[in-house]
């Protein structure tokens, strides 16, 4: 109870600064947004938030003042904290310089997301730079998409990503051309025609290859081969030399260069010979400055492997930091490959379907950027790997719509009811949000619309209250009829469990919402005030938070966001 009236007290000091009187509205709801687990005692809470009310307003003008003042530095304090990563290690201010480097072979999800904003927060952080290095060198296995480029893109401007420039590898090919001949005829590297299967026995054993000491000369004709086109697909690969005897075997002479003849969606058929991402990468970082990086702790062994080319070329490897995975519980695994492949099977409607982790879904869903962000900068960049829900980003979210948005009644899987005994139709007034003095009408007749879910637990004799309408007892199931009590509120509803929403036929609206989970949707009536909030998140209440992508007097599609 103690933690409890300290949260409220919070929650009507910071009201109060802003509005200059606390509203118990504005509390409540600020309070259901931190702990949405006190939403099951909301009566009691409200009795609560009103006490302390009262006792904030009994206190001198002083100790309000000073209430309000130490409420707003612990808030500051806290806030600062909560954005603050951890040091980057040889950092200096103006001089640092970071890479995110997608593979765009699909939008990005919350797991790229993450390098997206992390980096660039650095950026902000030591006054640095920021690239985006899209590592496309790889038209097959993962194969890029024309599209996903600009996604990335849009997706980053969206976040507040701001890149200070943008390099295509693809279109850098004949750099990374350069970069194998000097190492050709530096014989640290060589053309290897082994097969996998032979390699891969030369390499578990520790011995050289046939192939590994061709002399510079003869390597750089193979190579003017290769680009000649004279050789197929996995007939011939450049190895970088290493330690054959390192006891890791996958560091043990990697292939840099192999043939690939496929077109790629943004250079087409113009070359046949890529570097694999390991040498794009190495060379990239260097050419572009690159001071520090932070990759996924499973791409160890890149560094390993690219170690020795900076050896060999004399160049200080940039600083690494290596992070562990994330989970999202309500996701699993985030794997742009394995989502292509359901799309495909029509498990989802596209990159955009509610129930994906892409970016454009969750844009699509109305998150706003700066709660994936937050979201996102409190997964750290510690090695260990990080399991979290979405109820996290979801109570981000909600900190910042739940006081903008508009509440609208939602009725779904709606019954028709009858109120016997209604003495006569009536307008109310419902606030339309948390704060201010806006208000919405509906119209309460004999004939309404409940939501199924509400009508079928109810029991004959129930008292239930139509929520800002009237009070009625349920006459008969079969029937479905209600019996006017009064217009009051009644003693055996105040805990909530039987106020209802409702909706006459004049004032609904067809609606559908798009669920979060694949072929999820509610079907109902949206009250048609709900029209003219298209494109912006709303709460239908009782139901969700959602956003009213499609409106007219027709009809409403919404997606659903979040509880």
């Amino acid at each position: 109870m103690k933690d409890e009236k300290e949260l409220i007290l919070k929650y009507i000091a910071l009201n109060a600064a802003k509005y200059g009187k606390p509203n118990e509205k504005a509390v409540m709801g600020k309070i259901m947004a931190e702990v949405p687990e006190m939403r099951k005692r909301a009566r009691e809470v409200l009795e609560l938030v009103r006490e302390c009310i009262a006792e904030f307003e009994a206190m001198d003008e002083e100790e309000r003042r000073k209430l309000i003042e130490l409420t707003a530095k612990k808030e500051e304090k806290k806030e600062s904290k909560e954005k603050t990563l951890p040091d980057l290690p040889k950092a200096e201010k103006g001089k640092v310089v970071m890479r995110f480097a997608p593979n765009p072979n699909g939008p990005p999800t919350l797991g790229s997301a993450r390098g997206m904003v992390v980096n660039d927060e650095y950026a902000k952080i030591y006054d640095g730079k920021l690239i985006i290095r899209f590592d496309d060198t790889d038209p097959r296995t993962k194969r890029p998409m024309l599209e996903a480029y600009e996604w990335y893109l849009e997706d980053a401007e969206w976040l507040n990503v701001k890149p200070h420039e943008v390099v295509y590898a693809s279109k850098r090919i004949p750099m990374y051309y350069d970069y194998v001949k000097k190492l050709l005829e530096m014989e640290k590297a060589y053309p290897c025609f082994c097969s996998r299967e032979e390699f891969k026995k030369f390499r578990d054993e520790g011995i050289e290859c046939p192939h590994r000491n061709t002399p510079a000369e003869k390597a750089l004709e193979i190579w003017d081969r290769m680009l000649a086109g004279e050789f197929d697909e996995g007939e011939v690969v450049i190895r970088i030399k290493t330690d054959m005897r390192h006891k890791d075997p996958a560091i043990r002479d990697w292939v840099a260069f192999r043939i690939i003849k496929a077109d790629h969606p943004l250079v087409g058929d113009r070359y046949t010979v890529y570097p694999t991402l390991d040498f794009e990468s190495a060379i990239e970082d260097h050419v572009l400055g690159i001071t520090h990086i932070i990759r996924g702790k499973d791409l160890i062994d890149s560094e390993k492997r690219q170690r020795y080319i900076y050896e060999y070329f004399g160049w200080e490897y940039p600083v690494t930091k290596h992070w562990g995975r994330v989970k999202i519980h309500e996701f699993g695994k985030l794997s742009t490959s394995e989502i292509r492949k359901e799309i495909e099977k029509g498990v989802y409607d596209g990159w955009d379907d509610p129930a994906l982790p892409t970016i454009r879904a969750l844009r699509r869903r109305g998150f706003r950027a700066e709660a994936i962000r937050k979201f996102l900068l409190s997964l750290g960049v510690g090695e260990n790997d990080v399991a979290v829900s979405m109820k996290n980003l979801y109570a981000e979210n909600r900190k910042i719509v739940d006081r903008t948005a508009s509440r609208y009644f939602f009725v779904w899987d709606p019954v028709a009811v009858e109120i016997k005994g209604l003495p006569e139709s009536r307008v109310v007034r419902i606030p339309k949000k948390p704060e201010g003095n806006e208000y919405r009408e509906l119209t309460g007749e004999k004939d309404v619309l409940i939501a199924g879910d509400d009508w079928d637990r109810f029991e004959e004799g129930d008292i239930v209250r139509l929520k800002d309408f009237c009070t009625a007892r349920v006459k008969s199931k079969e029937k479905n009829q209600l019996e006017f009590v009064s217009w009051e509120m009644d003693e055996k509803v105040r805990k909530g469990r039987n106020i209802v929403h409702w909706l006459s036929w004049k004032d609904g609206v067809v609606c559908v919402v798009i669920g979060d989970k694949p072929l999820l949707k509610w079907g109902g009536f949206a009250e048609k005030n709900a029209v003219q909030d298209a494109g912006k998140v709303v709460q239908f209440e009782r139901f969700a938070f959602c956003r009213i992508e499609f409106a007219d007097e027709s009809g409403i599609r919404a997606i659903y966001t979040h509880p």
